[in-house]
């Protein structure tokens, strides 16, 4: 049997992982600041900042949450994006792929939609081919460009990066998109071991929840006020989080 991994990041590195945002730009900025903080802190290392995915909708700032993000992605090299499985839809939405947008409105992507300039009257007139063409419209192709080039799985020393989890009856290097975006409980309930410890959002939980092989910092940004980020240097950790 496997031995359950302890937890380590390589020499020289030190790790920031960012749970779901939703739309929530006051959250992203006071986290960052924390980040900023405690980064400065600690002895000079070369330090890689991630975001889980799920920048989008529900919360009221979708729009300049991405955009945001999009320049400090553009001033900082070592930052990485997982794609959500809101991003995901968000993209088939602006594609028109067949069921993409009334999902997209359906799992909170009117705020989104009203982040980008669309008014309340307008929402409100459209119907679906109406409503995609005033997104078209609105929602500039940089932020496409930006969302469809963010990744999949992240691994990096003991741990691996995903969105919502795995599927723990197949290895890490074979595991379907459609896990790592949207996987729960067959992932949530497992009490095995596993090839890396999964740092992971997407199920919403009170606080982190700390588990032999997963680790879930998604607080529930855009209800609770409460954004999460774990550090991980060598073999320890620790977690920021806004107030």
């Amino acid at each position: 049997m496997r031995e359950t991994p302890i937890g380590s990041i390589p020499p020289g590195q030190r790790v920031y992982a960012v749970g779901d945002i939703h739309g929530r730009l006051d959250l992203l900025d006071d986290l960052l600041d924390r980040i900023e903080r405690d980064d400065a802190t600690r002895a000079p290392l070369d330090t890689t900042l991630i975001f889980l995915g799920d920048l989008i909708d529900r919360g009221p700032d979708s729009a300049q949450v991405v955009e945001r993000l999009r320049q400090l992605s553009a001033a900082v090299p070592a930052i990485r994006f997982l794609l959500g499985n809101h991003e995901e839809v968000f993209l088939k939405a602006m594609a028109d792929e067949k069921g993409a947008l009334p999902f997209f409105i359906r799992i909170g992507g009117k705020p989104t939609a009203l982040s980008y300039g669309i008014t309340e009257a307008e929402y409100r007139a459209c119907d679906y081919p109406a409503l995609l063409a005033l997104l078209r419209a609105r929602v500039p192709q940089e932020h496409l460009d930006f969302l469809s080039r963010f990744e999949d799985l992240i691994v990096i020393g003991d741990y691996a990066f995903v969105h919502a989890g795995v599927d723990p009856t197949r290895p890490l290097d074979q595991q379907r998109i459609g896990s790592l975006r949207w996987i729960r409980e067959e992932f949530l309930s497992h009490r095995g071991v596993l090839e890396k410890i999964i740092v992971h959002g997407h199920t919403v939980t009170e606080g982190v929840e700390e588990r032999g092989h997963r680790i879930g910092i998604d607080t529930g940004a855009y209800a609770s006020g409460r954004l999460t980020a774990i550090g991980l240097e060598g073999n320890s950790r620790w977690f920021l989080q806004t107030q």
